[in-house]
């Protein structure tokens, strides 16, 4: 009986590091959209609320002056009756509507509330400028009278546009505190204009919020990206140097299996065998510690120790070391001074001189290397040129690439050497020699000259 092997699922897919910092800023502006968008609503709403009860209370004030002013022009005979003779004359009530409304002297005496059908129109504008029902006029005067105040309420005219009502109790002459108002007066205004601009103006509001929360998203969505940047190019730094470890180690790794296993067939003579592990592993140390340093200046943790130096004597020191034998190497070297860290330095131009050594001459024939120090006003040069084939012109344009190794094998050195330049605000350039060869040319700012008593 064979079983399948089942694979995870998509979704069970533990994410890379990578994908879980991008998720992480996704959700940052989310949050700050969400943030943003709760707050610009909430005042969004404070405003069309606020200005809902703004032009309400101002239509209210405006009828209740013209209300209060009409109910001064109500006058009552000697009988207690109701005579609107004086307000019908001198104000009118066709247009804004004046609605004259008495509680019956039965209900009057009665305690309980007033219903809007037990009220008595007294007058009602014959062509009115607008028409409402009597039901809502009864209904308005009614709140007024039950309530002992001036009331105001929303309605529709009888052809469907919006209008506001207001009540206003009055009282018969010479009444008492606690006596019941005698009736009430209602008038009705158009808030079609009003009702209008107010929609505008939430319409507004809506989009203006909107507007704003997209572009709170945008800034969000820049500044969760400024916050993550770091660590994403953390990230590729640590990628890029794994994947150059793993490739560039692989090779010495397998070699020194290869003469382990030989050694022990004893398939050849062992101090053979010794002297080429030692040689390998010599390599292998070398590469670890280029590798170790690229990652720590890729990294921004090297501290760089600066100090006053002569360039031309490190150099000097740098080509005795080299393993020049079998090559032809000419020295033109000036006297200049540069403020930088001696180690780091060292290390590029040895890395400069090392792949010009290696690289810069055909198969089977010695090198031929021009190295030149000169002081360029501000800044000082190290230049390195050979007789080799030169570079080819797709490896040329990606030997400094940050991160990158132009070729796998000997980029790790230029790419240090690169980084050295930069960290010391120079910068190292490359291009044809005067003999078809790579000239490659490493500048780095100048420093003071020493003073003859130093």
């Amino acid at each position: 009986m064979t079983g399948s092997v089942r694979l995870p699922s998509r979704r069970s897919r533990p994410l890379t590091p990578t994908a879980r910092v991008r998720r992480l800023r996704r959700r940052i502006t989310l949050l700050f959209a969400l943030t943003s968008a709760v707050g610009l609503v909430a005042m969004a709403a404070w405003a069309v609320r606020a200005d809902d009860v703004r032009w309400r209370d101002q239509m209210d004030r405006t009828m209740s002056a013209d209300t209060n002013w009409a109910l001064g022009l109500l006058e009552t005979d000697e009988d207690g009756r109701l005579d609107a003779g004086v307000l019908l004359d001198t104000a009118g009530t066709a247009c804004p509507p004046l609605h004259l409304l008495s509680v019956p002297p039965d209900a009057a005496r009665d305690a309980r509330r007033i219903a809007p059908a037990d009220l008595v129109v007294e007058h009602a504008p014959r062509e009115p400028c607008l028409t409402v029902g009597g039901a809502v006029v009864r209904r308005a005067a009614a709140a007024a009278v039950n309530a002992d105040e001036e009331r105001s309420l929303d309605g529709r005219t009888t052809t469907g546009e919006p209008v506001r009502l207001l009540a206003l109790p009055f009282y018969p002459p010479e009444a008492e505190e606690d006596a019941r108002p005698q009736g009430a007066l209602v008038t009705v205004a158009d808030t079609a204009a009003q009702q209008a601009g107010h929609r505008r103006l939430a319409w507004r509001v809506t989009g203006g919020c909107a507007l704003l929360v997209c572009l709170s998203a945008l800034v969000g969505h820049l500044l969760s990206g400024r916050a993550v940047r770091p660590a994403l190019e953390a990230l590729d730094r640590q990628e890029s140097f794994l994947a150059d470890a793993a490739h560039d180690l692989r090779t010495p790794a397998a070699s020194l299996r290869t003469l382990a296993e030989t050694a022990l067939r004893g398939d050849t003579d062992s101090t053979d065998v010794h002297r080429r592990t030692l040689r390998l592993a010599e390599g292998m140390g070398s590469l670890v510690d280029g590798l170790l340093t690229r990652a720590r200046l890729m990294s921004g943790t090297a501290v760089l120790a600066v100090e006053p130096l002569r360039l031309d004597q490190l150099v000097e020191a740098v080509l005795e070391d080299a393993p020049t034998d079998g090559h032809r190497v000419t020295v033109e070297a000036r006297e200049a001074v540069v403020v930088a860290d001696p180690d780091l330095v060292r290390r590029a131009v040895a890395n400069l001189v090392g792949n010009a050594l290696v690289h810069g001459h055909a198969p089977g024939a010695p090198a031929e290397v021009e190295v030149t120090v000169a002081a360029d006003g501000p800044s000082t040069t190290v230049t390195v040129e050979d007789a080799g084939p030169g570079l080819p012109p797709e490896v040329a344009g990606a030997l400094f690439d940050r991160f990158r190794s132009g070729s796998r094998s000997t980029g790790l050195g230029l790419s240090i050497a690169s980084w050295v330049a930069h960290a010391h605000g120079g910068s190292l350039t490359t291009g044809p020699g005067r003999r078809g060869g790579a000239r490659f040319v490493l500048r780095l700012p100048s420093g003071e000259r020493p003073s003859a008593e130093g």
